[in-house]
């Protein structure tokens, strides 16, 4: 129990790293917060410094949940088996709680009062590690929706929504054994309703018409747009 919560508490406190905040403060001394939608996450340092910055941003954060799942929850040193009522190995299921406590680190994030991002990035790069085809059909619906509407947060809640309905189809229709499916649907329908319910002003403002959308590539601004 103590190395789980040794995993618990290392995993929490990479995901916690506010990537954005620090990258925008570096680059313009500004803290993104006060900048754009105020949310402190890739999307946004795409919105107020461009594309470069926000890209990495991105990719950061996602790393910070594929660490905690695939290399942090590695630092358990209990006995397996573990108490374990779940169909997951014993290690999957670390892995889980590895990626999940990433993902409440970067929303509430400790080192920023406990304002962070939505954590749709760092809840990719932890289902790399757990649920790579997935997920990668997800990305390709966020692409998709986002290329198509230039929303990236319908395209986070369409990636969100495609996540367990990909999961669904490749088992019930297309006749494709999962491994711990019939847990796994479970736990990707967990991820999914949490995301979307970070999404849940960007979703009330899509349906008022009066969300944010991403301008014409560009991979720096001059430009700070104000809240």
């Amino acid at each position: 129990m103590v190395s789980l919560i040794v995993v618990m508490l290392v995993s929490y406190l990479v995901g916690s790293i506010p990537t954005s905040i620090i990258v925008t403060r570096i680059l313009r001394g500004i803290d993104i917060r006060n900048y754009g939608s105020g949310n402190a996450g890739g999307t946004n340092v795409i919105r107020v410094l461009g594309w470069g910055p926000g890209v990495f941003v991105i990719l950061i954060d996602a790393l910070k949940g594929f660490i905690a799942a695939v290399v942090i929850s590695r630092l358990f040193f209990g006995q397996f088996p573990l108490e374990n009522a779940t169909p997951f190995s014993d290690f999957t299921v670390v892995q889980i709680i590895a990626g999940i406590s990433a993902i409440v680190g970067h929303t509430w994030t400790v080192f920023a009062g406990f304002k962070g991002g939505k954590g749709m990035a760092t809840a990719a790069g932890m289902l790399i590690g757990i649920a790579p085809l997935e997920i990668g059909i997800a990305f390709a619906v966020f692409v998709i929706v986002v290329a198509s509407s230039r929303y990236v947060s319908l395209g986070s809640v369409s990636a969100a929504v495609a996540f367990p309905l990909a999961m669904f189809l490749r088992a019930n229709v297309f006749d494709v054994t999962t491994r711990y499916y019939h847990t796994m649907i479970f736990f990707s329908i967990f991820i999914s309703a949490f995301l979307i319910y970070n999404h849940r002003a960007n979703i009330e403002r899509l349906l008022q018409g009066r969300e944010h959308r991403l301008e014409k590539l560009r991979f720096f601004s001059k430009r700070e747009s104000s809240r």
